[in-house]
Parts: C-alpha cells; structure tokens; sequence
C-alpha cells in the first residue's frame, strides 16, 4: 500500500516538473533566442514602422518548412540562420516541433495562444504529398492555392481565413500582395498573456498614453502593486521590469526609458547578452505597476528581413531551389506574413493579499507605462523569446492639448 502511494506522489512530482527538451531541441531554442534579436534590429531600422510584434520561435518553425521544401544551398543557408548545422537533417524538424510544442502547450503553462499557419501556392502548383504530410506532421501547416490574377479576392480570402483561424482577434493580415508569383507563407497568431497575479478588474481607468510630446492617445490603463524583478538603470535613465505570467514558465520583461523619447537609444543596447545582464541586477521589490489595457494587431511581412539574415537565395526567384515543395524548381518564397494579435488584460491567478498594509510593499518604485516601451516574453525553462516587440502608439483616440 505505502509503496503505492509513494509511486503516485511520485507520478504527481513528474507531472509538475518542467520536461527537459532533447539536445537538438534545446540548439534550436537557444538559436532561436539569437534570431529574436538578430531581427527585431533589422526591423527597427525602419524609420516609419511603429509597433513591432514577432514570435520567434514561430518564425523558426516558419524556416522549419522552407528548409523542409528547399534543396541543395537553398536549404543549407535557412539552416545555418536557425543553427540547423549543428543539428542532424533528421532532428530539425522534430526539434523545432518539439520547441514550439513546449512553449505553447496552452495546460503547461495556462496562457491562451493560438497559432495557425499555411503556406499558399499559385493556382498552378501542385504540392508533393510527402511535403504536405511531413510539413502537417512537423509544423502544422495547412496548405492551399490561390489564383493572385483577382487580387482582390486573393487579399479578402487571406484576411478571411487569418481572422477566422484567430477567432476573429486578427481580422487583417494584408491590404494588399505585391509579388504574386511565388510561395506566400502565413502565421496568424493570437497571444493574451494570463499573469501570475491578476490586476484588480475595479482599477481601470482611461489615461493619457504619450505617443511623442506632441500626440497623445486616451488607453484604458490598469492599475497593481506587487513583488516584481526590478531595475533602474541610472546611468542610463531607464527601467526594466520583469512580471511572472501564470505558472511562471514563462515572463514579460518591459524596458522603458523614464521619458518620452525614440526608442533607438534603448535598441541600440538591446542584445541578448545585455538582456541577461539586466535580469541579473534585478531585484525583488514593491512595484506599482499602471499598464495599458488594451490589443495590438501588427503584420509585418518579412521577406526582405529574412533576406538580411542570409536567407538570401528562397527569398529570390532566379536562385530558389523549393523543389521538395511541388517536386519542380516554380517557387520561390514571395511573401512572409506574419501577424499577431496580443492582449493585455487584466486576467491571472488571483492575488497575493497578505502583503498588503506590511512593510513589504511600503514606498513601492513607480512604473507608469504611458510612453513606448519595449518587451519581450521571455520561456524559463528553454530560455527562447516567444514574443519580442516594442509598443509605439496603441489604438486610442486622440486627446486634445488643453493647454
């Protein structure tokens, strides 16, 4: 009898503990790290892009299938940007599978995210059905055709599929495809984070969001104080936050400068090294914490930013190999669009109340979100960026000067 019962504590134990990702698993998650900030750069080189919102370990998975339907160095290249050579042709697939399983089992780690994806050819394509299975297998990609002669109709079926796929959180993708002659790749993606502490839903109130010192928008903001990883960089006017999300797998890391400013500065510092340096000086303290309430939809195609990083011969017609796809040399990869959808929202376990009215949270450090910022969500356990993205003018309408 105690054997039993010691067998099923022990049953219990496993089933809490974190699972460790196989070898090949864990390169990819590690790479995929560098890839989150290897793009953001390329990204906010951009003068007139605002938002920035990509996932990166669904990006790689993304890479996953055009080193799936690539051959020769067509295929080689996407794998040295995901560390691929490192890793067997046999274990990449299922090791990026398994990294994106990991991180986004929605029981694991209590968060709503929902990730679909499909790959869209010419009407003239015909897929190999060994590429359909393996990619349906590895990345869950759906796959169709579509006549880019109606434009038009081809713009309205993308956004149609992309806001149903999301329950209808991303209703558009794209106003418009310009190149219409190759393989067109779509992740639809829907993240609403569910905080280890929920927020008080009594303590919203409508708040002036500084977009720059001239244009100021109107945001629901919420309002919490609690124990956070905190660190005020002096030296450098600025301040990093670091807030468990349910479970806490998993974590959103805010970076704001104490001021309304460019975020350029503060991007130009940004590496994955500086990250971890700025999480090891943080320390535990009573923060009250006001953050926008609020959604952001942003699409980006990145083609061109793929490109930048040395996917340079898929992304190009006269030089792609994505034979494996149809089994002849008619693709290339025109398009990459990549769009999410992400909510801030006040839901989460329910709060700690006995710190309240003790010394542990008394002169809590300020952090008053009402200017851009960046973040990222950050996995614990595998150490990837599921989300990396800076938040410039959220939806709000315009408040009047009233001076």
């Amino acid at each position: 009898m105690w054997v039993k019962f010691l067998v099923g504590l022990c049953l219990l134990a496993s089933v809490g503990a974190d699972k460790k990702l196989s070898s090949h698993a864990t390169i990819l998650a590690d790479n995929s790290a560098n890839l989150a900030f290897d793009l953001y750069h390329n990204m906010a080189k951009e003068k007139d892009m605002e938002n920035i919102l990509i996932s990166p370990v669904v990006v790689a998975s993304s890479l996953g299938l055009v080193a799936l339907g690539g051959k020769a160095s067509t295929a080689s290249q996407v794998k040295t940007v995901l560390s691929g050579n490192k890793v067997k042709d046999e274990n990449l697939h299922s090791g990026l599978a398994e990294l994106l399983s990991e991180v986004s089992n929605p029981k694991e780690r209590n968060v709503t995210w929902k990730i679909t994806n499909r790959l869209y050819g010419p009407s003239s394509v015909s897929f190999s059905e060994d590429f359909v299975k393996n990619s349906k297998k590895h990345y869950k990609y759906e796959h169709a055709k579509i006549n880019f002669r109606d434009k038009k109709s081809a713009v309205n079926a993308i956004n149609e599929w992309a806001s149903k796929s999301t329950d209808g959180k991303l209703p558009e993708v794209t106003k418009d495809v310009e190149k219409t002659d190759g393989a067109m790749i779509i992740n639809a993606i829907f993240y609403k984070p569910h905080w280890d502490e929920q927020f008080h839903h009594q303590m919203v109130d409508n708040r002036a969001f500084l977009v720059h010192r001239s244009y100021t928008v109107s945001v629901p903001m919420m309002h919490r104080t609690g124990i956070y990883g905190f660190y005020d960089d002096t030296a450098n006017s600025f301040f990093v936050l670091e807030m468990p999300l349910a479970h806490k797998k998993s974590s959103v890391i805010f970076i704001m400068p104490y001021h309304v400013e460019s975020l350029e500065r503060l991007e130009k510092m940004l590496t994955r090294k500086q990250l971890d340096i700025w999480q090891s000086k943080m320390e535990q303290k009573a923060v009250a914490v006001s953050l926008p309430k609020i959604s952001m939809e942003v699409s980006h195609n990145l083609q061109k930013y793929l490109g930048e990083l040395g996917v340079t011969e898929a992304v190009d017609k006269t030089k792609a190999d994505l034979s494996n796809i149809s089994g002849k040399k008619d693709l290339y990869l025109a398009n990459v669009f990549h769009a999410s959808a992400f909510e801030w929202d006040i839901a989460g376990n329910p709060a700690d109340t006995s710190i309240f009215g003790t010394d542990k949270v008394k002169n809590p450090k300020l952090f008053y979100v009402d200017h851009p910022f960046i973040f990222l969500v950050k996995d614990k356990s595998t150490g990837s960026i599921l989300f990396i993205g800076r938040l410039v003018r959220p939806k709000g309408e315009k408040m009047r000067d009233e001076l």
